[in-house]
């Protein structure tokens, strides 16, 4: 099947983020239609976020630091994890169904479309939750940023780090479910099993983990570069050289994402095969 049809576009750049950008506000408008979902999904994205907030708050009645690191630098690392995970849902949450379109041959009609496949993939949907992870992200992020003692001087460090982690999260996500080209699956488990490291290594320091998992976050699936690395130069804990990770990863993430998904492409060959 993907013989038989185009897996390249000659589309402008601009021409092919426009169209994104409309995918993406059709999809908002239709959300808006449906309050009532966005509201509980909103708020349940928030509610994980506070628990997040009850947890630290209470291990930093008992204990003093973690590793050097205090309460709220704890919660610039939750804050800005979760900043990149609700960015990741509301800006492309659509990688996450690749395995069902190539098993249901969705994918046939939009390697028609004048647009990048991945774009077109990736703007099909939005995670309601994104919005309360977005709100209660930020807010821990601000307030662990001021509770720290960070000055002005650090702001557009701390911008430029935000914008990297949404980059490093959508293309590592994206990368990783592109695999279900290959292995014909519903479900991105390996995209899951990037998640839950995250959600089990990346909210604390690494220097309380192995070196096998300080590599395999830092060099092989490199989400510490996502709110770890940034975080702890921003801090002090590390030497600001590790900074210059941030944005290679980001870029590292894209390319991933892209080719990663051409070669899925190239290997699709429709519903049925």
């Amino acid at each position: 099947m993907a013989d038989t049809l185009p897996l390249k576009h000659s589309v402008p750049v601009r021409h092919a983020l426009a169209m994104y950008w409309r995918a993406l506000a059709a999809q908002v408008r239709s959300i808006i239609e449906y309050p009532a979902d966005l509201w509980v999904m909103a708020s349940a994205g928030a509610v994980w976020n506070l628990l997040q907030f009850a947890f630290l708050a209470v291990l930093f009645s008992t204990v003093p630091d973690v590793e050097g690191w205090g309460f709220h630098e704890m919660l610039l690392l939750s804050g800005l994890l979760s900043i990149a995970g609700g960015a990741n849902a509301l800006l492309f949450d659509g990688a996450w169904s690749t395995g069902q379109m190539v098993i249901k041959g969705d994918i046939d009609y939009r390697l028609t479309r004048p647009a990048p496949v991945v774009l077109q993939v990736g703007s099909s949907h939005i995670g309601l939750q994104s919005f309360g992870e977005l709100l209660l992200g930020f807010a821990m992020f601000v307030y662990g940023w001021i509770g720290a003692g960070l000055g002005p001087a650090w702001i557009p460090v701390g911008l430029f780090a935000i914008a990297c982690a949404a980059v490093i999260q959508c293309g590592l996500v994206t990368a990783l479910c592109a695999v279900n080209f290959w292995i014909k699956s519903p479900m991105s488990m390996f995209a899951f099993l990037m998640i839950d490291l995250q959600g089990g290594a990346m909210k604390l320091p690494l220097g309380v983990f192995p070196a096998a998992v300080r590599v395999i976050s830092l060099f092989i699936v490199p989400v510490a570069f996502v709110n770890v690395v940034p975080v702890a130069v921003i801090a002090g804990h590390m030497s600001a050289w590790w900074l210059i990770g941030t944005p290679v990863t980001a870029l590292f993430a894209v390319v991933l994402a892209a080719g990663v998904y051409r070669l899925g492409l190239r290997a699709y060959d429709s519903a049925g095969h």
